[in-house]
């Protein structure tokens, strides 16, 4: 079953006549193309609006939908409201997640229809992954991992975390991603503490961690990973505080199968760093879902306290920050099964001392 006809199958069910597709990411999912368009997407039928910056790829790449040209003086407004029109379309379904206040208005006063949102009708699709979905996220990892093995040849005292993060962005996109999840996170030393430091001219310097959160897009998905290493002997404290974080991570990974809630993964990495006496140094959740969007649903959070379904690709990514000392996170990506999970991710995760 195509994207398009996963869609279109759940319409009745959320009692809705037609969805509307405006997004990057539903545009994405719905039809694997990239640009700037609208969708329409009914029980029956499905059409796609874009501009000529990408008619030519769009009419290329698309099937299972009809493909036209915005024409010059219309707008996507006056051309869904047409098709809404001659379908009869009282329930409208939009991605209210991703619609902004000035929009919503604009659509609402050129479309005759009931806006209902619906973003959840895509996105909970979007939470099991489909075998090609699979096969992408894989190659990405696969391209994350061989950068990481390549990048430890590369740290030494004296670089700054600028130059590893420009380094990890060089080595993936030559070994074949279509660019990054996300901007790498490089922090050394102190800046460790903050789980989501930029990378900027602090020199990496002997006996200290450095932290290295990134990942690429192949097929329009997202790989993720976070290994932090150590340059030079590392202290008792700081072999302590990584053994407890790998420990808390590999708690959370034997808790995760299909249909247990976030909230009971979270907890079972967050109890080992909490007994281990670091509780309050692990602010954030266990982990999140990812692939066309590097955050999506569902999580490992203390929030989460629905089932999360087989198919599901989330990260595992517990840490402890010390402020004014260093960090530790350990990141690994895993698909759920009725059996536990499947790591997808290869790199090791015993401390790496360069």
């Amino acid at each position: 079953m195509t994207h398009f006809e996963k869609i279109a199958a759940k319409l009745k069910d959320r009692g809705l006549d037609a969805m509307l597709v405006t997004s990057a990411p539903g545009e994405f999912y719905a039809m694997g193309f990239h640009g700037e368009g609208v969708a329409l997407i009914t029980p029956d039928k499905t059409w796609y609006y874009t501009d000529s910056r990408y008619i030519e790829a769009a009419q290329s790449l698309i099937t299972g939908s009809e493909v036209a040209l915005l024409p010059k003086g219309s707008s996507y407004y006056k051309l869904v409201a047409e098709l809404v029109k001659e379908n009869n379309v009282v329930k409208l379904g939009f991605e209210e997640e991703y619609m902004s206040v000035a929009s919503h208005t604009a659509w609402t006063k050129e479309v005759e229809a009931e806006f209902v949102p619906a973003s959840s009708l895509l996105t909970d699709l979007r939470m099991v992954k489909d075998a090609d979905e699979l096969a992408a996220m894989k190659e990405a990892q696969r391209i994350t991992d061989e950068a990481l093995l390549e990048i430890l040849n590369f740290i030494k005292p004296g670089l700054t975390e600028s130059e590893v993060a420009a380094r990890l962005t060089y080595i993936m996109a030559r070994k074949g991603a279509e660019r990054n999840s996300f901007d790498p996170i490089v922090a050394c030393g102190a800046n460790g503490s903050k789980p989501h430091a930029v990378p900027g001219p602090a020199v990496i310097e002997l006996g200290q961690f450095v932290t290295m959160d990134f990942g690429c897009v192949v097929g329009g998905y997202c790989s993720d990973m976070t290994r932090t290493v150590a340059v030079g002997r590392p202290t008792e404290e700081m072999e302590l505080v990584y053994n407890t974080v790998l420990k808390a991570q590999l708690a959370g990974i034997a808790t995760a199968r299909a249909g247990v809630t976030g909230k009971e993964v979270h907890e079972a990495g967050a109890k080992v760093i909490a007994d281990a006496g670091y509780g309050e140094y692990f602010g954030h959740g266990f982990g999140h879902s990812l692939g066309i969007e590097i955050h999506e649903n569902p999580g490992f959070h203390i929030r989460n306290d629905k089932p999360i379904p087989a198919g599901a690709l989330l990260s595992a990514e517990p840490g402890i920050y010390l402020p004014g000392k260093f960090g530790v996170r350990i990141e690994d990506v895993i698909m759920l099964t009725e059996e536990g999970c499947i790591d997808i991710t290869r790199s090791p995760k015993q401390l790496i001392i360069l």
